[in-house]
């Protein structure tokens, strides 16, 4: 029978940091974008949002 090989690659410990700074940086990234947008869709609808009728 054949031996069970694992495939993986172990990640030193230089390498797992700069991918975890890597992810926190895109995370905020990320987090930016959702907000500019959801700023900008507000800014787009102004103050026309409470000028409707109830």
């Amino acid at each position: 029978m054949a031996e069970n090989k694992q495939d993986t690659v172990e990640m030193t410990d230089a390498q797992k940091k700069a991918q975890r700074r890597r992810s926190v940086a895109l995370g905020l990234v990320l987090a930016a974008f959702v907000v500019i947008i959801y700023v900008g869709s507000w800014a787009k609808m102004g103050a026309s949002l409470f000028d409707r009728s109830l």
